[in-house]
């Protein structure tokens, strides 16, 4: 009670119709087949197959490559490395039977057993697990060695030694050094020599094509990452508008309700989009620009896919936030951009959403900020209607906040159109109610109408929410349906907060918070003008609400009375009264219901001029704003003199001690029907409309 909260169902909640949630698909979905799309979304055919000849060409240098790899792996792979030393002794045992002379190394056939310190061939080694240099004889750890161990080894089938088979002759291969007795001694010897030299074509692949291949892949790998960073530095300028075709926004008309007489006037646009020349044969000309304007959550982006879905044209979508960058010009240049592909596509339509990021009001300010937003806002205003033509393309734009943009963008040529959209009504917050349904079993109990009639100010968003509460409240109790009881819960913890059972009052407190919210309840009751009691609750919500009574209208209400705000305000100083009543004591629970009263008061005498001090004058000033504000949360200016002023408190602080007399006299003439709710309150902590009533009926 501490802060306690009169939750008044007509307060302005400005609100519209949110589309439940669909997945947007992506605007460039690439072919399976082609892998690319062009700007109007059809897919570019592949080029034919004679036409890559640079997939041939490096087809044909792996394959080259591969080619030779193999021919000179298996050649390489038979042969036994020997020292030169060794090969110069076989020449002198004319043990050589044939020599190739290389530029490098010389090969041939050679008699009798290997000699010590070979390699073994490749294979062998594989075959036998020998490692490529086998130990010396030298070797410690030869030491314990026997000389029959070389000549026999381990039958791989049995485990069992066998005898060492020294073959007739082997391949050997020897590193070549200079020494020019070589051809001299090999005659001496009688060896079959011959010379040789590497193929010009397999010369060709490893000297010349094989390194110019690998330097013309590392040419363009370097190449793609400098042109990927050189495009994203001179790239700040292209625009980040989103091209979605029609087919992907999964959104129409029929798909957004509450709003009907925005979704004329856009339907009107879509119909001259598709059929210009009915309008043209009568001298009609295509609105230049479409702003959106209302409160958050009431749909105009909802509006904007809609339109998407229906046109059937290009439509480019881009945020207001996304023209704005840390360097002057990129947003100008990102407008430039955007119109220039929105003409190529002409007739096409431009959404930019959170106009008044980039629309605000220019002033002489001197800074980087507002230099790039005000060069943003000029290129702007010269796109849509400037020195060059903008033929077919429609610019539709959605803001919150139009009391900053400029005057330049508002007037006739620009934004010719300007579509409110506001909070629905008892019909349209039906149907929207409905829309948001689908998908969710409703109990036969449920009644939409009267979750419609509980929530007047509700946006559309605000609906989705409760239908989505009220589908989470009923799978906690693991029902199969939504029942009636989901739905109004879903309501007050939309607009109060959830539970916090956490909060634990003790029973001194728990009685203050009873008698204060009953005596709400019952000074509304009891006065003539004050909206039908519809919940009464003591369980702690939200914040800082110990306690809470929710008042709804019973129609949708937009001009109050002064009557009316004088049983509003006798209604808000019921609580504090009560208090005085039942205990002749006060609390600090009545903090917020002060600040209200005493905003509306001030109202009342300032600003609707039912006051005697100030008569019909306007003494409260306060900055221009689109979205109306709870009156305790205005900021208003004095406009009035001093004198005046001092009488302005006068009557305010007379208006509020009257109301409080009245509120505290009702109370005091139904003193036991007070007391009466308060313990009905203290047993079941929440009291519908229907039992209060019955209470006031025995009574």
């Amino acid at each position: 009670m501490a802060h306690d909260t009169l939750i008044s169902a007509h307060g302005d909640r400005p609100s519209l119709d949110v589309q439940p949630d669909r997945q947007d698909q992506s605007p460039n979905q690439q072919s399976a087949e082609t892998g690319k799309e062009n700007p109007n979304g059809e897919p570019e055919p592949r080029p034919p197959m004679g036409l890559r000849w640079h997939y041939l060409f490096w087809f044909f240098v792996v394959a080259s490559a591969l080619q030779s790899f193999l021919i000179f792996g298996s050649s390489q792979a038979s042969l036994h490395t020997v020292a030169y030393s060794d090969f110069k002794q076989m020449l002198a045992e004319h043990r050589v039977i044939h020599a190739t002379v290389e530029e490098a190394v010389i090969t041939g056939e050679a008699r009798g057993p290997v000699p010590e310190n070979t390699s073994a061939p490749a294979a062998h080694r594989q075959a036998t697990g020998a490692s490529a240099t086998p130990p010396l004889e030298n070797d410690p750890a030869r030491k314990d060695a026997t000389p029959t161990d070389s000549g026999k080894k381990a039958d791989s089938a049995g485990g069992k030694e066998a005898p060492d088979k020294k073959p007739d002759s082997f391949a050997f291969r020897t590193v070549r050094v200079d020494d020019p007795d070589l051809v001299r001694q090999m005659e001496q010897a009688g060896v079959r020599f011959a010379g040789d030299r590497p193929g010009m074509w397999s010369q060709f692949i490893w000297t010349w094509l094989l390194p110019i291949g690998v330097m013309i892949l590392l040419w363009r790998l370097l190449t793609r990452r400098l042109g990927g960073i050189g495009q994203g530095v001179m790239g700040f300028g292209a625009s980040k508008a989103k091209l979605i075709a029609d087919k992907n926004t999964g959104v129409s008309f029929a798909d957004v309700a509450g709003c009907e007489e925005a979704k004329f006037e856009l339907q009107e646009v879509v119909n001259f989009l598709k059929t210009p020349g009915r309008y043209e044969a009568l001298g009609a000309k295509i609105p230049k620009g479409v702003l959106l304007v209302g409160p958050p959550g009431t749909g105009k982006t909802l509006l904007a896919r809609a339109v998407a879905g229906e046109a059937g044209v290009a439509f480019f979508s881009i945020s207001g936030s996304e023209f704005i960058e840390m360097f002057v010009g990129v947003g100008a240049a990102r407008v430039r951009d955007l119109f220039e592909k929105a003409k190529s596509q002409a007739p096409s339509i431009i959404f930019i959403d959170e106009l008044d990021s980039i629309g605000r009001q220019r002033s002489v300010h001197l800074g980087v900020v507002s230099d790039e937003r005000e060069q943003t806002l000029n290129q702007l205003l010269a796109g849509m209607d400037g020195f060059e033509a903008n033929v077919g393309v429609v610019v539709l734009a959605a803001t919150n906040r139009p009391e900053v943009l400029d005057h330049a963008l508002l007037r006739p040529g620009r934004f010719d159109r300007q579509i409110v959209v506001d909070a629905p009504d008892l019909d349209g917050r039906l149907a929207i109610l409905k829309l948001h349904q689908r998908g969710k079993p409703l109990a036969t109990d449920a009644d939409l109408r009267r979750i419609a009639q509980e929530t007047p100010g509700f946006s559309g968003a605000d609906l989705a929410n409760l239908m989505n509460e009220a589908a989470l409240l009923a799978a906690r109790h693991r029902a199969e349906v939504i029942s009636q009881s989901d739905l109004q819960e879903a309501v007050v913890k939309v607009v109060a907060g959830p539970e916090r059972r956490s909060r634990r009052l003790n029973a001194k407190d728990k009685h203050l918070v009873a008698v204060h919210e009953a005596g709400h309840a019952l000074v509304a009751a009891y006065t003539g003008h004050a909206d039908t009691v519809h919940k009464i609750s003591i369980v702690p919500r939200g914040h800082a609400a110990l306690g809470y009574t929710m008042q709804l209208p019973a129609d949708d209400q937009y001009l109050n009375t002064r009557g009316e705000l004088l049983d509003k305000i006798k209604g808000l100083l019921g609580g504090r009264a009560a208090e005085e009543v039942i205990f002749n004591d006060l609390t600090t629970g009545a903090e917020n219901d002060l600040e209200h009263a005493t905003a509306l008061a001030r109202q009342m005498v300032c600003v609707f001029g039912m006051g005697q001090s100030a008569g019909l004058v306007h003494c409260a000033a306060k900055h221009p704003q689109f979205l109306p504000l709870p009156a305790a949360e205005n900021t208003w200016q004095r406009d009035c003199s001093e004198e005046t002023a001092r009488e302005i408190d006068q009557e305010v602080k007379g208006i509020l001690e009257e109301s409080y007399a009245a509120a505290k006299r009702i109370l005091q003439e139904h003193q036991g029907v007070l007391d009466k709710v308060a313990n009905e309150l203290l047993e079941k902590e929440t009291l519908d409309a229907r039992a209060f009533i019955q209470l006031l009926e025995k009574h």
